[in-house]
């Protein structure tokens, strides 16, 4: 099997002009297949308070309503996934941002308004791996970002690193799959304010434990969870690092936490 990286980008990074032209740069080097999922949070929030339009959150997740969806898919689909993509044109990296309408890419559902209504979330379905592989092995750099579909006419707001791990589990079908979270950080820390107490690997039984000892905090509880379910579904590979580390290490393994079963 060929090598695919899926890379996701977080949204402290996406929110940072330099840091995010930094890490373009650092992906356009990025040898071999690779597919980049980005949001975009807080720059959604800015322009729904342009609008007039206060953003809803319930334990970190925003709650979409009509006119937040309207401005997440403009902020996402547009402004961001579109200056992306200008970016890494200019860095002779030949890329296509899509939402997952595009090409029917990614299907969702409708997240159960029980217990909290989060309205127009979504929580994926189906990864349609067999078009996104014609882009792949053409040579284009899909540029993923968090607008989904019901493929009954309706947008969804989806979890971004829900997205890079379903599309990572889809393509190992076809592929030998490693799955990049970055973000601002070292890695997963034991101490959220000391960036230099993250852990090199981190197995599912240590993961349990510093649960038990509330040592994961709960902005990276669900990320981890996506880690562990990729795994066990066929994902080669995956990392938690600081996104100026993508090309770092020694013979291409970037520094960060390695997460295992």
């Amino acid at each position: 099997m060929e090598k695919l990286s899926v890379i996701k980008i977080g949204g402290n990074i996406v929110d940072n002009p330099a840091a995010l032209k930094q890490f373009l740069e650092d992906f356009s080097k990025l040898e071999g297949k690779k597919i980049l999922v980005h949001g975009g949070g807080k720059i959604a929030s800015e322009f729904s308070k342009k609008l007039g339009i206060e953003p809803k959150m319930h334990n970190g997740r925003r709650i979409t309503d009509a006119d937040s969806l309207d401005v997440v898919t403009m902020v996402y689909a547009g402004l961001i996934s579109k200056n992306i993509v200008a970016d890494l044109q200019a860095l002779e990296t030949n890329a296509i941002g899509l939402t997952g309408a595009d090409l029917n890419i990614i299907q969702s559902v409708k997240r159960p308004v029980d217990p909290i209504d989060f309205g127009f979330v979504g929580d994926v379905k189906k990864v349609n791996i067999d078009q996104l592989g014609l882009l792949i092995d053409g040579g284009t750099v899909p540029i993923l970002n968090s607008i989904t579909h019901d493929k009954q006419g309706t947008l969804l707001n989806t979890n971004a690193d829900t997205i890079a791990a379903e599309v990572a589990i889809a393509a190992s079908e076809k592929y030998e799959v490693e799955l990049i979270y970055c973000f601002e950080k070292n890695g997963v820390l034991t101490n959220p304010d000391d960036d230099d107490s993250w852990i090199d690997e981190l197995s599912y039984n240590y993961y349990q434990q510093l649960l038990e000892k509330k040592i994961i905090t709960a902005g990276m509880m669900p990320k981890l969870e996506n880690c562990y379910n990729a795994l066990r579904k066929g994902v080669t590979q995956i990392k938690i690092i600081h996104a100026k580390n993508l090309n770092s290490g020694v013979e291409g393994q970037a520094v960060g936490t390695c997460i295992f079963l």
